[in-house]
């Protein structure tokens, strides 16, 4: 019951409160869906964008901060990642039907995790796994065989950032958003977006490269001393703004 009234809030009465506050502006409206629904809807409503698009690709802080959707190790909870809940597929799917060989693809590939292998070796180990705090302490234990370095960052993030994009499709999703919007957009209009790992950066940036648009932003922009100051998880966030040329 709990957690059904969380993502109850979190997911449909957000989009309802935004709506009633906003509800005076007619050229706003919210609507709860994935981002590469954009062109379905822009085509269902014979929208052409004129101005612009942003994407934000971050996660919001309710759901990262909230230990029932664990996509956070630092507090215990179920090995969910799930941005909507609806979906079939779950971390804890993965890391306790997958294969070790697939396990290790995906931290690799998604996580850009160099010790993969050895993870996965762990992890197939010490199957059944299911809360967050499990998969970290076994991410920290494959660390220790592989090196007695301290690491920067906790060893477990970039196995939960991997297994994060592959149960949410993060990448397939921003690629496919990309590519089938141009249909909807006009000549010069904009396409802004904030991203959070170098994965989703690299997309960006060659996808704009590629596809003939202007790029405003040589360099992706960085939070100022005085936004990291407000908000400490923008540290990782790069923005990049590019311009649709039509032929």
């Amino acid at each position: 019951v709990r957690e059904k009234k969380k993502n109850y809030f979190t997911i449909k009465n957000v989009v309802e409160k935004q709506s009633e506050e906003l509800k005076d502006f007619k050229n706003f409206t919210a609507v709860h869906a994935n981002f590469s629904e954009i062109p379905e809807y822009c085509k269902e409503n014979e929208i052409k964008i004129t101005g612009g698009l942003l994407m934000d690709l971050g996660l919001s802080s309710i759901q990262l901060d909230d230990p029932d959707r664990g996509f956070s190790f630092l507090k215990n909870g179920p090995l969910d990642m799930r941005m909507n809940q609806d979906s079939e597929l779950s971390a804890e799917d993965v890391v306790n039907t997958f294969s070790e060989k697939d396990i290790a693809d995906i931290i690799y590939k998604y996580g850009e995790e160099r010790f993969s292998r050895q993870i996965a070796r762990v992890i197939v180990d010490n199957r059944p796994i299911s809360t967050t705090n499990e998969l970290a302490d076994l991410v920290k234990k494959a660390y220790a065989y592989k090196t007695k370095k301290r690491e920067k960052i906790h060893p477990a993030t970039r196995t939960f950032q991997g297994l994060r994009i592959y149960v949410n499709s993060e990448l397939d999703v921003l690629e496919s958003v990309l590519e089938n919007v141009q249909e909807y957009l006009e000549s010069e209009a904009r396409i802004v977006v904030l991203t959070f790992h170098s994965l989703e950066d690299r997309i960006v940036k060659w996808f704009f490269k590629e596809n003939g648009f202007k790029i405003l932003t040589k360099k992706p922009l960085l939070a100022s001393e005085q936004e990291l100051e407000d908000n400490i998880r923008s540290r990782s966030a790069k923005l990049r703004a590019a311009e649709f040329i039509k032929e």
